[in-house]
């Protein structure tokens, strides 16, 4: 499975951003996909997930304001990234779990001004 990941950029703070990462390869076998960011310093970390049957989970840090969904038929899924903060300036990831692997998208930065 190869992930591509895009649709970040320089924003300020309380603008939106939607983040897209695309599938391809044996994307029959994708079951969980989600968002992690790392930040300057700091570890990667979760900041939404789905899974195939559409069950999603947020970091507390981005619940109310960012959402996640995939589109199945175009093996894509998206963060729809609202009210943005500056704390969450990182690196966005792609990753996906497929018959027991992990896979990951080489990221796409946001950057949050104040």
């Amino acid at each position: 499975v190869q992930l591509v990941e895009s649709g970040g950029g320089l924003v300020q703070a309380g603008n939106s951003l939607r983040l897209s990462c695309v599938a391809s390869g044996s994307t029959f076998s994708i079951n969980a996909m989600g968002w992690y960011r790392q930040a300057p310093g700091k570890q990667r970390e979760l900041v939404a997930r789905i899974t195939s049957g559409g069950s999603t989970n947020y970091a507390d840090s981005v619940k109310g304001r960012f959402t996640i969904s995939r589109d199945n038929a175009k093996n894509t899924m998206y963060l729809q990234m609202n009210s943005l903060k500056p704390e969450d300036t990182a690196v966005y990831y792609c990753n996906v779990l497929a018959v027991g692997k992990v896979y990951w998208g080489k990221g796409t930065l946001v950057t949050v001004s104040s």
